[in-house]
């Protein structure tokens, strides 16, 4: 496109027997390299359209949404866990309790012998 217009200004100059005009080149040669270089960085990625964008910014959304819930549903569980542990800690105290009281009131517990 930039290489094409540039030879036929330089051969309609050159037809006309005069030299070629610096300034319709340069002139050119800015508003093509310009759209050629905001093309180049359209295709690479570094400017994308606003379309993309607001996409990129409600999928980012999404995510963080969904990873706070997760993040929420973790803590609720790792709760119910320290409960759960608390419950059987009380549970094993309770017992070693009462096995105490048990003995020191006369019984002695069998316990399960190996063969």
């Amino acid at each position: 496109m930039l290489i094409p217009d540039l030879v036929w200004v330089m051969a309609v100059a050159e037809d006309t027997g005069g030299s070629p005009d610096i300034g319709k080149i340069l002139n050119q040669f800015g508003q093509y390299g310009i759209v050629g270089l905001v093309v180049i960085l359209l295709i690479v990625g570094v400017i994308v359209p606003k379309y993309v964008m607001n996409n990129l910014m409600a999928e980012k959304d999404s995510w963080r949404q969904a990873f706070e819930k997760e993040r929420d549903a973790h803590q609720l569980t790792r709760e119910q866990l320290a409960k759960a542990e608390e419950r059987g800690d009380v549970a094993i105290e309770q017992g070693k309790t009462l096995t105490r009281l048990l003995e020191e009131l006369g019984h002695h517990p069998e316990l399960p012998r190996s063969a």
